[in-house]
């Protein structure tokens, strides 16, 4: 009886336990939730886009000869270079300038410092409304940059950011795509952020085209190798 009573007593406390635990509910609102769909579908119409640039590269591969072949994949490798940000992009968008408030509204406070935070939400949020390129104090955004602080500094792969104003050149697709990029940045969130942070977030729309320079350090490939030929395809 008492081994019985210890197992039931064991078994309520249990389902009391699971009871008296709240539900993790999803707390977004249906902006929030739209704009979260609107960035998968975005999503998936790029991958959609890549695959179909893939598939016709491969029929050209299969349906040319020799010569042609090294052609094509001269203009592939032109490709790739160009989205992997290995050559100097002009075109049409605008330039963002992360400065400090001026001292009347500090108000004692201590002049704001840009964090590595506050800078990749802001490039996230260019990418979301359409930027194609971005520089950072002329230093190329790829992939495969990385911001944070080293020491209490603030670096973009290596290169240091530390002193205001921090200058920000972005590229879009077409003078169209900047003129909504334009928009959307002169009320974006990231300003208020920015400001509250006790830094400025200044947008401007140049006459001219930007001209983004190619990315300056040598790019690392991970977990590659080539493929051996012998398995599964033409020598």
């Amino acid at each position: 009886m008492t081994g019985i009573t210890l197992i039931v007593g064991f078994m309520i406390a249990i389902q009391f336990q699971t009871i008296k635990e709240p539900v993790v509910r999803d707390t977004r609102d249906t902006w929030e939730l739209r704009e979260d769909l609107i960035n998968e579908k975005k999503l998936e119409l790029q991958l959609i886009n890549e695959i179909r640039s893939i598939n016709a590269k491969l029929d050209e591969y299969e349906n040319e000869t020799s010569e042609s072949k090294a052609e094509v994949l001269k203009d592939t490798l032109k490709e790739l270079k160009q989205e992997a940000g290995l050559t100097e992009v002009t075109g049409n968008g605008i330039i963002l300038k992360i400065a400090s408030v001026n001292t009347e509204i500090l108000l004692g406070e201590e002049p704001g410092e840009v964090t590595s935070e506050l800078l990749q939400r802001l490039v996230n949020e260019l990418n979301l409304y359409g930027a194609e390129e971005i520089a950072i104090n002329d230093n190329r955004y790829v992939n495969t940059t990385v911001i944070r602080e080293i020491n209490n500094v603030l670096k973009m792969d290596g290169n240091p950011l530390n002193q205001l104003p921090i200058e920000i050149k972005v590229i879009a697709k077409d003078a169209s795509t900047a003129e909504k990029l334009f928009n959307y940045m002169k009320v974006s969130k990231s300003a208020d952020e920015f400001f509250v942070s006790n830094l400025l977030l200044n947008v401007e729309k140049p006459e001219k085209a930007i001209t983004i320079p190619a990315y300056s350090k040598a790019v690392t490939i991970h977990n590659m190798e080539p493929a051996n030929t012998n398995e599964g395809g033409d020598s």
